[in-house]
């Protein structure tokens, strides 16, 4: 797909922050579990490695894969930069941010292990951060939430109308994704 007009000089860099240690899965780290034989982050890369406007992709991963990549990711695609990744989220993507090509333009932050990801959802992603916003791939909620104190006891049921269930990728002009994320690591905000 040819640029247009309003699509961000110096193309796509993907930030994919790999470095989580999976607490919630009991140590297991899900972006190199496999999936039919591959690892769930090598899957999650093929569609922005696909894409005719990605020129960068760097990768946050926990410190040991960081100093001895795996042979498959090594090889991988010549665009991507492995980086050792940090103690968050937060960290990780900030590490992978700084390791993009710096004539980036756009950045869209992925997480490893989404490997369903389409072409349509990155480009909706991108049209939106051509025009100088943020977006994020969401979806409605079908389901119906409560909100609960520290007892468990049901607080109140959140319209699901206004829920929508966040997912990435998620797409920043690169000038305002840094700047965000300076100002996260300065003030020690939560991010995701």
């Amino acid at each position: 797909m040819p640029p247009s007009d309003l699509e961000a000089p110096g193309g796509v860099g993907v930030a994919v922050p790999a470095a989580g240690m999976g607490r919630r899965m009991g140590g297991v780290r899900k972006a190199f579990l496999e999936l039919d034989g591959e690892p769930l982050l090598a899957r999650s890369l093929r569609p922005f490695l696909e894409h005719p406007r990605v020129v960068s992709v760097a990768v946050a991963l926990p410190t040991e894969e960081a100093a001895s990549p795996p042979d498959w990711l090594q090889g991988l695609d010549p665009r991507i930069r492995l980086v050792k990744g940090g103690a968050t989220r937060l960290h990780s993507v900030r590490a992978a941010l700084s390791a993009l090509d710096p004539l980036v333009g756009v950045v869209l932050v992925h997480d490893a292990a989404r490997p369903f990801v389409t072409r349509a959802v990155i480009d909706r992603c991108l049209k939106v951060a051509d025009g100088g916003e943020g977006a994020v791939a969401a979806w409605p909620s079908t389901d119906t939430l409560k909100e609960v104190d520290g007892a468990g006891r049901v607080l109140s049921t959140p319209d699901r109308e206004a829920i929508w269930r966040a997912q990435t990728p998620q797409a920043f002009p690169r000038s305002e994704l840094l700047e965000a994320y300076r100002t996260a690591v300065e003030r020690g905000l939560p991010a995701t």
